[in-house]
């Protein structure tokens, strides 16, 4: 059965010029909107005590769980199950600006079908699960990457880094990591760990303030850029720090580092260690870095306790 065309007239061309225009500024003031922080959430999971943060990446966006590690290098999902489905993903091919800014990379290969973690001329950056210090090679690509932005009180409107640079990984590097996550979002010292991603991609400060869960049943933040940081209202926790001096490790004892490659973690010089009024006592050199890496004090998410050393 034929159907008639409504007419076009000059109501419905001023009615659908109206929906353009406005179009058009909400996409100018997402495209001009530049936040000062940005905010994650941080839970403790009951069964590994580890901290996992929830964050959108890909196209259409796809909620993932992460285990935070404060001590990571590269931001990795797994690629291969469940499948990793994108618009918006692209491979960082070998020689590239992007694969410049990874270090001990090369150029890798697939003879499977191309899909994230499978493609030739591609950038390969060693990777690590952190938990049991397991590395694992994996191609580098980037894909949109979103989260929100706050005032220091709530969370704001989504933004979003179009071209964020990650690792593919595998299922078999979740095998240890709480059950739902995909992967772990690092808050390391290197070029391409989260803090540094997000400050060259809004131009604020690197730098990043983490308030973490004393249980399963509370809950904590990640903040990134300035102040404040209001975790109680009308208390801006960022007056009230207490500073002490990051130390650098010169030689890296993470199962990923290539060999005299610098640490990228985060390290204090504590000098002693007191247990309510007593004074423990202990091998004070323990708490210095060696020229080998080992010694000192460590900052991790990921590990409980001392490895020793």
């Amino acid at each position: 059965m034929a159907m008639a065309s409504p007419s076009v007239n000059s109501h419905n061309v001023l009615f659908i010029f109206s929906l353009l225009f406005v179009f058009l500024l909400s996409s100018l003031a997402q495209q001009s909107f530049r936040p000062k922080a940005l905010v994650l959430p941080v839970a403790k999971d009951g069964r590994t005590s580890q901290y996992l943060t929830r964050i959108h990446q890909r196209t259409p966006p796809v909620p993932l769980s992460l285990v935070v590690d404060l001590g990571g290098r590269h931001f990795w999902v797994a690629c291969d199950k469940p499948k990793y489905i994108s618009s918006t993903f692209r491979p960082s091919r070998c020689g590239s600006a992007q694969c410049a800014l990874g270090t001990h990379s090369y150029c890798g290969g697939c003879n499977g079908s191309p899909a994230p973690g499978c493609n030739n001329n591609t950038c390969v950056l060693s990777g690590e699960e952190t938990v049991t210090r397991v590395d694992f090679n994996g191609d580098l690509g980037s894909d949109v990457l979103s989260l929100p932005s706050t005032d220091g009180s709530n969370p704001g409107r989504m933004v979003s880094v179009p071209q964020f640079l990650f690792v593919c990984g595998y299922d078999l590097q979740l095998e240890r990591l709480a059950s739902g996550v995909t992967g772990m979002v690092p808050l390391g010292s290197t070029n391409i760990a989260l803090p540094a991603q997000l400050s060259s991609a809004f131009g604020f400060p690197r730098k990043f303030a983490i308030c973490l869960p004393s249980s399963a049943t509370s809950s904590g933040v990640i903040f990134f850029g300035d102040g404040p940081y209001n975790l109680l209202p009308n208390i801006d926790e960022s007056q009230s720090l207490t500073y002490t001096p990051l130390l650098s490790n010169p030689i890296s004892t993470s199962a990923a580092a290539f060999v005299g490659e610098p640490s990228y973690e985060y390290f204090i010089g504590v000098k002693s260690i007191t247990v309510g009024d007593k004074l423990l006592s202990l091998n004070s050199t323990l708490l210095t870095i060696k020229s080998n890496g080992l010694g000192g004090t460590k900052l991790s998410t990921v590990n409980r306790f001392s490895l020793g050393t």
